[in-house]
């Protein structure tokens, strides 16, 4: 794997932010992922995971309104960057050569 290579929670952070496009934040980001892959994430972890991909330049974070339901707490809002994007086609490009390799005899049982 090169310099671009995304552990699996990256990936799936990665897109579900994608999914969310403009309305991605820590708690959406959580609902998605556990709705969408019946699987618990923590907040911890997933602020961890969003930091880490914003430092690789795969994630943009700017500071949405202060609102009154937040206690004047600002959400931040994250998007994938170009960098990003591209990270994810090579993933998914990996994926599929390999999903393709797969004599279909090995999937039938």
């Amino acid at each position: 794997m090169g310099k671009n290579h995304l552990g699996e929670f990256e990936e799936i952070v990665l897109l579900t932010v994608a999914i969310l496009h403009g309305e991605a934040y820590g708690v959406a980001i959580i609902d998605e992922m556990e709705s969408r892959l019946n699987r618990s994430v923590s907040i911890g972890s997933l602020q961890t995971v969003l930091r880490r991909l914003e430092d690789k330049g795969y994630l943009s974070s700017e500071f949405g309104e202060a609102t009154s339901v937040r206690g004047g707490k600002r959400k931040r809002f994250f998007s994938v960057t170009t960098a990003g994007k591209k990270v994810l086609r090579e993933a998914k490009e990996q994926r599929m050569n390999l999903w393709n390799a797969i004599p279909e005899i090995a999937l039938n049982d």
